[in-house]
């Protein structure tokens, strides 16, 4: 009996081993320290008996902040969610436009992008009004607008110019009289390569915009006035068919207002 008692004591006396612990209790802190993005380099510190302890995430994570546009410290869920919002964020807007005439209805409004290595590139979403004027009922207006903007001239602290910005923009009307495809009650090919349905027209034009100051700054980021001088393609083709129809019969100039939220 004495020698079991003193095999007893002795076994309880043994300290446990990394062995005798769950598996589960190893793992833990390895998978908090992916799920909370830390260097690839972080080691797990461990007690005296070398079984890991939980970290202390008080501290930063890293001894330097991450860059953000830097995956190498993520996983593989975490670079999958920064592409994805990435992805999305492309898509909020920029821009808020208002504009007068421009074949695209007496007044438009819609939402803008801007993008490139110096926002030399925009596309606009505009919805448009016609009154009733000639026809029997007012009717609404779609654009899909694309513009470039080249070069920009600084004139003050807070204000510059674009000397010249050009693009091409497709215009619909919603309402039954128009038609993509010529209807069977023309003779064939009458109005060749002619769509009522739809508009493509040209602009070149200039801008004036103002920077609002930082300190200044709520929901606007700068305000842009601007002008354009555009035709269409059924313009064109009269002016070709027709010798008495000049050219500045087929221009028309449009105004508007740009502001830049982003």
């Amino acid at each position: 009996m004495r020698q079991y008692i003193i095999s007893l004591l002795t076994l309880l006396s043994i300290p446990a081993t990394a062995t005798d612990i769950p598996q589960d209790s190893i793992l833990r802190p390895t998978s908090i320290q992916q799920d909370s993005i830390h260097a690839a380099g972080d080691s797990i510190s461990t007690d005296h008996t070398g079984i890991p302890v939980a970290a202390d995430y008080s501290r930063k994570c890293a001894s330097t902040d991450i860059n953000v546009s830097d995956t190498t410290y993520f996983s593989s869920y975490d670079r999958r969610v920064y592409r994805y919002r990435k992805l999305w964020d492309f898509l909020i807007p920029t821009q808020l436009i208002v504009q007068y005439a421009g074949n695209m209805g007496a007044v438009s409004v819609g939402l803008g992008w801007d993008y490139g290595c110096h926002r030399q590139y925009e596309t606009n979403l505009l919805f448009g009004y016609l009154p009733k004027c000639r026809s029997q009922e007012a009717k609404m207006t779609m654009t899909l607008k694309q513009n470039f903007v080249p070069w920009k001239l600084k004139m003050t602290a807070n204000s510059y110019a674009e000397p010249l910005s050009f693009g091409i923009y497709f215009n619909t009307v919603f309402g039954q009289e128009f038609w993509g495809k010529q209807p069977k009650r023309y003779p064939d090919k009458y109005y060749p390569m002619l769509s009522t349905k739809v508009r493509i027209n040209v602009f070149a034009g200039q801008r004036l915009s103002y920077t609002v100051p930082h300190n200044r700054r709520k929901f606007v980021k700068s305000l842009t006035a601007f002008y354009e001088i555009s035709t269409c393609d059924i313009y064109v083709r009269t002016m070709v068919q027709d010798g008495s129809v000049k050219l500045w019969d087929i221009l028309g100039l449009s105004l508007g207002m740009k502001v830049q939220i982003l």
